[in-house]
């Protein structure tokens, strides 16, 4: 591991101030440490936000659900509020690799990671999320843009994410054994005029199957999409599962998700 500038800002601001083109901020640093490590990766700065009070924190409304960007798994999946307003995405928390990963990794981190099998970015999909910046929101369906990569820009900091309460949701995943990284997660989240239904793992980004929802934005059930052939295009082949597999995974756990509402 190569050295670099540790630094503890007490606030957003100071954080922000900090970042350059080869600094990272840390929260959880559940990809940046063992990527320091390996020497996958290099910073000048290593900008520690775990102590900005600002930064964590679960805030419950009737119609939705804000979370502190280095809020950890394992708090999101035993609040008893976020149980009752959105019960799918504290399972979904409580489902995130290991009880270390849940009780260091954190939401912000997650999602600004953004890696394909990541669990949490399907949530924000589904859950038609806001992501609040130190400068602006950001709706999820334009802040993940591509593998490891979103539309934030330098500087930019995660403060937390805004989820919209649904009628009904369910989050089903198909974990690696090892690494209980999604192989596939499909989020189902029914809303006043839509359902959602959001997939991580399959391709190099998280994604909305337009088919499926407007199939079940029909007809909220599980035989509404029986039988229904998933593209395989576009999805990942790799020594986990095939395109072809993930492509039928996609599809039997959808019809899970929505038999679980």
């Amino acid at each position: 591991m190569k050295t670099f500038n540790y630094h503890t800002p007490k606030d957003v601001k100071e954080a922000s101030n900090l970042a350059s083109t080869s600094s990272a901020f840390l929260a959880g640093g559940m990809t940046t440490i063992p990527s320091l490590k390996l020497g996958l990766a290099t910073y000048k700065d290593i900008i520690d936000i775990k102590s900005i009070k600002k930064l964590s924190g679960i805030k419950v409304s009737g119609k939705s659900v804000t979370i502190g960007a280095t809020t950890k798994h394992a708090e999101v999946a035993a609040s008893k509020e976020v149980q009752k307003a959105i019960p799918a995405l504290a399972k979904l928390a409580g489902n995130i690799g290991d009880a270390q990963v849940r009780n260091r990794g954190t939401i912000g981190g997650s999602i600004s990671n953004n890696d394909p099998s990541a669990c949490y970015p399907s949530a924000c999909m589904a859950l038609n999320a806001v992501i609040h910046t130190n400068s602006r929101k950001i709706p999820a369906e334009k802040f993940f843009t591509g593998m490891f990569e979103t539309a934030l820009k330098k500087g930019e900091l995660v403060e937390a994410v805004e989820f919209q309460v649904p009628e009904k949701a369910d989050y089903q995943k198909h974990p690696n054994p090892a690494s209980r990284y999604a192989i596939i997660g499909v989020f189902v989240a029914k809303h006043k005029k839509e359902v959602n239904v959001a997939v991580t793992g399959a391709k190099s980004c998280v994604y909305i199957d337009k088919d499926l929802s407007k199939k079940l934005s029909s007809s909220f059930s599980s035989s509404a999409i029986e039988g229904m052939k998933v593209d395989d295009s576009e999805m990942n082949s790799d020594m986990h599962a095939s395109s072809e597999y993930r492509a039928n995974l996609v599809s039997l756990y959808a019809k899970k998700a929505v038999e679980a509402c």
